[in-house]
């Protein structure tokens, strides 16, 4: 997993996750359920705890979303397992 949110806050059980998109491609906002999966991991937050809002801002339009636990946990998992999986290989190597 790689990449940089524009800005994150976490206040009072709410995580914000915040990103400006300059390109024309569209953004997906999967790139911020990923950010709040690997901010939950990092802080061992259980995501059904907080309420999440990501936004990302591109060509002048504002894209608002707030995933739960269904979204966000499921990620959590597939980034617990190849995290594994890639320990695994590299001790191999």
């Amino acid at each position: 997993c790689f990449g940089t949110a524009d800005a994150i806050c976490f206040d009072d059980h709410l995580l914000r996750i915040h990103d400006l998109k300059t390109g024309t491609i569209p953004a997906h906002m999967e790139q911020l359920y990923i950010y709040a999966a690997l901010f939950c991991l990092e802080y061992g937050i259980k995501p059904g705890d907080i309420q999440i809002e990501t936004r990302i801002y591109q060509s002048n339009e504002i894209f608002a979303d707030q995933p739960d636990a269904t979204i966000i946990g499921p990620i959590m998992d597939k980034i617990i397992y190849f995290d594994k999986l890639i320990k695994e290989i590299k001790e191999r190597a």
